[in-house]
């Protein structure tokens, strides 16, 4: 009973792929409440018409000085150990900010990484609203591979009501979404558990989101009990590959592979996430590398919409909205290609043969076909298909290009030429 109570609600917290914005590609552990604003307010004007409603900020919110090294970050606590908001970033707190968003129709959400703060189980702070303090729920042996500010907790009563703490907390500041890094890899089954559990406890419809990748596959039944959305790579940059052994940055190529093998565990309220748009501008000061415009080409930036789309990942925009760009916003702005991230259905890769990828999709409702094929080579490919090969009845189709908005013509068959990381999107009727 309890799993259907949990189920049921995950299904209604995120009942299609969630869209919006994220701070980290575009400010890193930086972001200021009128950085946020603005980006949220461009957002709103331009955006929200067509669903991408959720606004986060990500990591760092509660650091004074977050240019600065351990302690002279300025972490700001409360005396249960809890994180607050760094006031000379963020004047105003995170109430009035979440109410300010809720009052143009948006969701807001942050960014968190798993466990209890180092400091606070060094001075063993009580955990608020129990009779338990830091040491009782911290395992000081386990600390997140690339930030060691918290430590991981443990699986018992004192963790538990720790979860329950903080899920009050931003409960109470109005939070929609909630992103926990360092929690999908090495897959920490316990505090996803444990976090789950703390925002079912507030009677929020929070959303659930799990960082970073590659989740592991084999525990996709388990995870889709607790969580609307998980990482299924490491982050995601604007690199078309990445060195061979690594898996930082993810590289859009490897990302075929990943979407492919999660494929089949796309459901209503659970979503595989390729992770955030590296699209447009990424600065001034982003979350890696220097402030720049996307590395990614124009075929390549159609690409991961594409992919994204028909693996119907969650479309979180990275790029800063303010300085937002012709060529990325029609990217953004597409209703046709949206409606393929927000309403199909049989989403597959139905081959993968040499440098060519093929995804086919339904339309949740009506008739039609979704086709989408890819060039992930290094030279142009001319490609035919009887429409048999893409799982069609024989004859004349009407073609439809999504990304031209137009339509070109019904045709016997299907023949396309694509550059090199280039693609197709079409809907065959």
């Amino acid at each position: 009973m309890i799993f259907a109570l949990l189920a049921f609600a995950s299904v209604l917290s995120a009942p299609t792929p969630p869209m919006g914005w994220n701070s980290w590609d575009s400010y890193g552990l930086t972001v200021t409440e009128d950085e946020f604003k603005a980006n949220v307010s461009w957002l709103h004007a331009h955006l929200q018409p067509l669903g991408w409603k959720y606004v986060v900020v990500d990591e760092g919110w509660y650091l004074r000085s977050p240019g600065q090294k351990g302690a002279a970050q300025g972490f700001v606590m409360d005396a249960t150990g809890r994180y607050q908001v760094a006031e000379n970033r963020f004047p105003a707190g995170f109430k009035p900010l979440a109410d300010w968003v809720h009052a143009q129709g948006l969701k807001f959400g942050l960014h968190i990484i798993r466990g209890i703060p180092r400091e606070a189980v060094d001075k063993n702070l009580p955990i608020a609203g129990s009779s338990f303090h830091a040491a009782d729920a911290a395992n000081t042996s386990d600390t997140c591979r690339w930030n060691s500010d918290n430590y991981g907790l443990k699986a018992n009563a004192a963790a538990q009501a720790y979860y329950d703490s903080i899920a009050r907390l931003y409960a109470g500041w109005g939070i929609d979404f909630i992103k926990v890094d360092c929690i999908s890899k090495p897959y920490k089954a316990d505090e996803i558990r444990m976090m789950s559990a703390a925002l079912q406890k507030t009677g929020r419809p929070i959303v659930l989101s799990l960082s970073p990748g590659p989740t592991p596959v084999e525990e996709a039944d388990d995870i889709r009990k607790y969580a609307q959305l998980w990482r299924i790579s490491d982050d995601m940059w604007d690199t078309w590959s990445a060195p061979e052994g690594e898996t930082f940055p993810a590289g859009l190529v490897r990302q075929f592979d990943r979407t492919a093998a999660w494929a089949s565990h796309i459901e209503v309220g659970h979503w595989p996430d390729a992770d955030m748009l590296p699209l447009g501008y990424l600065g001034p000061r982003p979350g890696w590398g220097d402030p720049r415009s996307s590395r990614l080409t124009a075929d390549e930036s159609r690409t991961l919409m594409t992919l994204w789309a028909m693996a119907r990942s969650p479309l979180i925009a990275g790029t800063n909205l303010t300085r937002m760009d012709p060529a990325t916003e029609a990217l953004y702005t597409n209703p046709e290609v949206i409606a393929v991230d927000q309403h199909s259905r049989g989403n597959h890769q139905r081959s993968h043969s040499g440098p060519i990828v093929v995804w086919t999709a339904l339309p949740a409702t009506g008739p039609g076909h979704y086709v989408a094929i890819f060039n992930v080579g290094e030279t142009e490919q001319e490609i035919t298909y009887a429409w048999r090969d893409l799982g069609l009845p024989e004859g004349k189709h009407a073609v439809r290009d999504l990304w031209q908005r137009k339509d070109i013509g019904s045709n016997q068959s299907l023949m396309v030429k694509l550059r090199a990381h280039g693609s197709i999107l079409y809907r065959v009727d």
